[in-house]
C-alpha cells in the first residue's frame, strides 16, 4: 500500500506544469547541455549570429548572462515570452531564440550590468 501511495504521489508531481516544462526543456538539450543542466541548473548556448556564449539559468526573469572568453558573466539579459509560463518553458524559448534569431532576442532584451549569477542561483548554492 505504501509503495502504491508513493508511486501515485510521484506521478502527480510529474504532472505539474513546472515538471512538464522541465521535461520538455531536457528533451531539447544536447547530452552535454542536459548533463550541465542537471548538475548546475543552467544551459550554455551560442548566439546564432555572433557566436557569443550565453548562460541561461533555471528561472523566468533576469536569468541570462552573457559570458566572456573565460566563461565569466559580463552582462545580464532579460527577455521572456509574454505569457506566464513555467521556468522550463521560458528557458526553452530563450534557448531557441538565441540559437536561431539572436538579433531579435537582443533587440527586445533588457540588458543590465551583471558579473554574477542570478540571485536565486547564488542563494541555492549557499543552501547546499
Amino acid at each position: 500500500m505504501v509503495a502504491a501511495r508513493d508511486l501515485y504521489r510521484s506521478s502527480q508531481r510529474e504532472r505539474t506544469p513546472e515538471a512538464r516544462g522541465r521535461k520538455l526543456l531536457r528533451e531539447w538539450l544536447s547530452p552535454a547541455q542536459r548533463e550541465t543542466f542537471d548538475a548546475y541548473g543552467y544551459v550554455d548556448v551560442l548566439g546564432s549570429e555572433s557566436g557569443q556564449r550565453y548562460r541561461i539559468y533555471y528561472g523566468s526573469i533576469s536569468n541570462i548572462r552573457e559570458l566572456n572568453e573565460k566563461d565569466d558573466p559580463v552582462a545580464g539579459l532579460c527577455f521572456a515570452p509574454a505569457a506566464a509560463l513555467p521556468p522550463g518553458d521560458v528557458m526553452l524559448a530563450q534557448k531557441i531564440v538565441l540559437e536561431n534569431d539572436e538579433s531579435r532576442a537582443l533587440a527586445i532584451a533588457n540588458r543590465f550590468h551583471s558579473t554574477s549569477p542570478p540571485i536565486q542561483v547564488r542563494n541555492a548554492h549557499r543552501a547546499r
